[in-house]
């Protein structure tokens, strides 16, 4: 049972024919000599593999602290741990050049407890996430924490590094009593009708006293009514001129009340910061404007406009006065970009959410937020995560982020075809020789992948328990493992695995190539139904195991489709998956092999594939035998 000249890294054991529900499948017991393979150097993501089982049946976190303010669609934050599925939160997609701020739904949230690390950026800019987030940078995606090479190589933040988004979020202004009694100021001044009027008659003399506020957005017309409720000043509501421009208004004609509002407007003698922010939120939602990524606010009144630049130089706002206008208007206009307009509105909180918006907006790397410092904390903490439509989400200012084995079987002196599927070569030692090759005194904890060659959860794990046994050694010796699989059978690990992900030991990625029930059957008829290996995803999710779906071989013609793919994709991210990740059919060493089921399924698209996969490119694209260190030849 191996290729001539070459050294057996197991001896032959004895031959089992499956009964009941293993029939037509025959196991090959053997005794491996060795049972962890090193990986290939360029191999990023883990450095060491485990196969228990040759052959197969099925052939074919991130996260950051709670308090983390996240930007929401209609332009303000929450933290991230009070964000419930089906929130809408701001994420992005590339358009041309940039990336674009557009709104996501969130699919799914969850919870872990994992080691901290403060990240500090320029702007102020402070997160706290684990080592394996990512946030975007002028380089691409980056994990938290990393290394150039070994155990923990992959692509990691560094001082060199520029994060893509805006300054930190601030915090929202308090709606304190003398916020509302800026925020009356601001929007009565800027929009509304406050007077007392004398009319003569024939036969008496009236004095009418009248406030009204009429405003297109009920947001606002919503809040000014409840500010001065609050302040012992109760309104009508009305429909204002119905007839031509419909929007509503509020309105009191009581002398105590109108004289109420003449003292809550009244310009204090030494405006506080907060009566500041409410003043600036009133004005802006009277008089305001916010698109095509320019923020103003106008009035032709000198004395207001005095007050305005008088509260944005005490919170650092650099704007400028446009060219007045004939009627006198003066347009007070922001520089410095997305970045000072978002900390205009967060600062602020006015409620009109339309001029709040942010969607359709680039982002650009000109922000200032290069990397400073990355710190461990020392402890571990509560860490949450999302998974939104566009996979992504604005944290803190910050985008962040939430089968090759067949030609190894003619090694073994069996044909990759219908031998690969039924002949099952079974490393029943495997448990006792991953416990000796793991002893603390020769294994350094390096990070193993299982399901790199064959499936780990294929129908052999339900008889011979192998992989599960490998899990509780990895558990014991706090060795980070990976799973590729198509096998629902992993949700009998659960426990296990949930213990491993609160540890940061464990990640499970599931294999799901198309959700097309024709596709499904007519390419991977031994696998579980792909609307269960979902249902899989979505239950390691709740379990807090990180997970995702990993959408290969995409097959030209037959599941490369825009549509399919959009499908499994958004399936994916429905059912929690962390990541999608896709790929096309690679053919080395089994073009022929896949050539020959393909005459027979979709003949038609024979000609394509030859052309995308000539023969040539097979032969020299075809894995062979790596040799070890030590003279043997690793077969995973």
């Amino acid at each position: 049972m191996g290729a001539p000249g070459q050294q057996q890294l197991f001896s032959i054991g004895r031959r089992v024919h499956g009964r009941g529900e293993y029939r037509g499948l025959t196991f090959h017991e053997v005794e491996a000599k060795t049972i962890i393979n090193k990986a290939p150097a360029n191999t990023p993501w883990f450095t060491h593999s485990i196969n228990a089982y040759r052959g197969c049946s099925h052939a074919c976190s991130y996260c950051v602290a709670g308090e983390t303010p996240i930007l929401m669609s209609d332009g303000t934050t929450k933290a991230i741990a009070d964000i419930r599925v089906g929130d809408k939160v701001v994420g992005t997609k590339r358009d041309g050049r940039y990336r674009k701020l557009v709104e996501s739904e969130v699919l799914d949230c969850w919870s872990t407890i994992k080691p901290a690390f403060r990240i500090a950026a320029g702007g102020d800019t402070e997160l706290i996430a684990s080592a394996d987030h990512r946030f975007l940078t002028n380089r691409g995606w980056k994990h938290v924490t990393g290394a150039e090479q070994g155990l923990n190589r992959r692509s990691h933040l560094t001082l060199n590094n520029r994060l893509i988004g805006f300054t930190a979020f601030r915090e929202a202004a308090k709606e304190d009593e003398e916020y509302r009694t800026g925020y009356l100021c601001g929007i009565i001044r800027g929009d509304g009708s406050l007077g007392t009027y004398t009319y003569v008659g024939a036969d008496r003399t009236s004095i009418v006293h009248r406030f009204r506020l009429a405003l297109i957005d009920p947001e606002a017309l919503d809040r000014a009514a409840r500010y001065l409720d609050d302040f012992g000043v109760p309104t009508d509501l009305f429909r204002f001129l119905p007839a031509i421009k419909p929007c509503w208004a509020i309105r009191t004609s009581k002398k105590a009340m109108v004289d109420s509002i003449r003292s809550i407007i009244a310009w204090p003698v030494e405006p506080s910061a907060s009566w500041g922010l409410g003043f600036l939120a009133g004005i802006f939602d009277a008089e305001g404007s916010h698109s095509c990524g320019i923020l103003r606010i106008s009035n032709s009144d000198a004395q207001i406009i005095n007050m305005i630049h008088h509260q944005l130089s005490r919170f650092g706002f650099d704007v400028v006065n446009d060219r007045p206008h004939a009627n006198r208007v003066t347009a007070i206009r922001f520089r410095g970009g997305v970045s000072e307009r978002m900390r205009f509105l967060l600062m602020t909180s006015p409620a009109i959410s339309r001029k709040r918006s942010f969607l359709g907006e680039a982002i650009k790397t000109r922000s200032g937020l290069q990397v400073k410092s990355i710190e461990f904390l020392g402890y571990s903490m509560p860490m949450y995560d999302l998974t939104t439509a566009t996979g992504d989400f604005i944290a803190n200012g910050v985008v962040s982020h939430n089968c090759f084995a067949r030609p190894t079987h003619t090694y073994l002196k069996l044909n990759m075809g219908s031998d690969f599927d039924s002949q099952i070569v079974v490393k029943v030692n495997a448990v006792e020789r991953l416990r000796a090759e793991t002893e603390p005194a020769v294994w350094a904890g390096h990070r193993i992948a299982m399901g790199t060659n064959t499936d780990p959860y294929q129908a052999a794990e339900g008889k011979y328990k192998l992989t599960q046994g490998i899990i509780e050694v990895l558990l014991e010796r706090a060795s980070p493992f990976s799973i590729l699989t198509k096998g629902t059978l992993v949700l009998r690990d659960l426990a296990l695995l949930r213990e491993a992900a609160e540890r940061g030991l464990a990640r499970v990625d599931f294999s799901i190539a198309t959700i097309d029930e024709d596709v499904w059957r007519r390419t991977e008829p031994g696998t579980p139904h792909p609307r269960r290996r979902l249902e899989a995803v979505a239950k390691l999710r709740a379990a807090g195991v990180p997970s995702g779906v990993m959408m290969m071989p995409l097959l030209p013609g037959i599941s490369d489709q825009p549509e399919k793919v959009a499908e499994l994709r958004v399936a994916s991210l429905a059912a929690g998956a962390e990541w999608v990740h896709d790929g096309y059919l690679h053919l080395r060493g089994v073009r022929d092999h896949f050539m020959s089921w393909l005459a027979g399924d979709s003949p038609q698209l024979l000609a394509d594939y030859e052309a995308r996969y000539p023969a040539r490119r097979s032969r020299s694209g075809a894995r062979s035998p790596r040799q070890s260190r030590q003279g043997q030849f690793d077969l995973d």
